[in-house]
């Protein structure tokens, strides 16, 4: 089979399994899709297809600008008096993912940046497309992250039936980003993104690739006008199946040898997360005029179409839980390499040199 057919092979099995999870209701399903048909494919197949440096720092620039236009006036206008317990909320949830990534490193094989990145509790796409830059194993962050958010999302409906009876609202839909969208969405969306990595790059911002689009971004949907742009779906997603296609062809067998000795470590620390998390929603619900369903939906760590789907459902305030998440995915993905790089990712300090004359080991 020639390279040509072994790529379109390799892409339309990537857009069935995108679909499918899609289908499914899974969150990142393009993303997720993808890293399992690489990971087939690079175990069946090792070596065989590599995703160029090139098209991955395109799609990362691509995510970085999908993120930023999640941060919308309307939701900041929605936390109104609420906004300080809700920043102090977020970074205690990054202070509690922070913790448990140095007990995993503690207590598996995982090296600090990889433990770290992988607890982040949010934004689990943005933080799977920067591991690698920041000096983490991105294939067991994306491993780590998405076993949080597949326990969030099988979870959260139980939890909130079980814990929170009587809430049932109008069933109904979160509104959908535009399939192609206009030409200006395009011409927007790859202006902000080759800005963003020059001015990444200029000032040296940790995985500048990624954060860079996403600054800009962020600072033109909330100076221009409601829906002035936005980054079409068939775009955010190519762009999600390149990361996930990335991460997928870079595993071994070792490295699902691996996985698998550390799903049960990665599972307690979600529990974990998850009690620290109903702990933080209680503190937020006493500091609020919200109550404690609300809370509870707008601090889970991680699977948002899954919550906002169980907070329709349950009659919730949406519109305060959409402002939470999406405020809490710019704070993490934001906020984490800074952390990994400053508080985790430091290098052990060089052992003294020997003094002169000293025998060689």
């Amino acid at each position: 089979m020639t390279a040509a057919a072994r790529w379109a092979a390799l892409g339309s099995a990537t857009v069935v399994a995108g679909l499918a999870f899609d289908a499914a209701s899974l969150p990142s399903p393009f993303l997720f899709g993808a890293l399992l048909v690489g990971l087939g494919v690079a175990l069946v197949r090792p070596g065989s297809l590599e995703i160029s440096p090139p098209l991955f720092a395109a799609a990362q620039a691509a995510v970085g600008v999908a993120l930023g236009a999640y941060l919308q006036s309307s939701s900041l206008s929605a936390l109104g008096d609420d906004w300080l317990p809700v920043t102090l909320v977020s970074a205690a949830t990054l202070a509690v993912s922070l913790g448990a990534g140095l007990v995993m490193a503690r207590v598996t094989e995982l090296d600090r940046p990889t433990a770290a990145l992988g607890a982040v509790a949010g934004g689990a796409s943005g933080i799977v497309t920067m591991a690698r830059e920041l000096g983490g194993d991105d294939r067991l962050v994306a491993f780590m992250q998405y076993v949080r958010v597949l326990v969030v999302v099988l979870l959260t409906p139980i939890l909130v039936a079980v814990a929170f009876p009587g809430h049932h609202g109008d069933a109904g839909t979160v509104a959908g980003i535009p399939t192609v969208g206009t030409l200006r969405d395009w011409l927007v969306t790859a202006g902000l993104a080759v800005a963003g990595i020059g001015v990444g790059r200029l000032i040296r911002l940790p995985a500048g690739t990624l954060l860079g689009p996403m600054i800009l971004a962020g600072a033109v949907t909330l100076s221009a006008p409601k829906g002035w742009f936005v980054v079409p779906a068939i775009v955010q997603n190519t762009a999600f199946a390149v990361i996930g296609l990335q991460v997928g062809l870079r595993f071994t067998v070792e490295t699902v040898r691996q996985t698998g000795r550390l799903l049960g470590p990665v599972l307690i620390s979600v529990v974990v997360l998850l009690v620290a998390c109903f702990g933080l929603a209680i503190i937020l619900a006493a500091t609020t005029s919200v109550s404690l369903l609300d809370a509870y939906l707008a601090t889970t760590p991680g699977g948002l179409y899954a919550v906002l789907a169980a907070a329709v459902g349950a009659g919730a305030n949406t519109t305060f839980i959409v402002a939470v998440q999406g405020l809490r995915v710019i704070v993490m993905v934001l906020l984490a390499p800074v952390a990994v790089r400053h508080l985790i990712g430091r290098p052990p300090p060089a052992p003294p040199a020997p003094a002169v004359g000293a025998a060689a080991p």
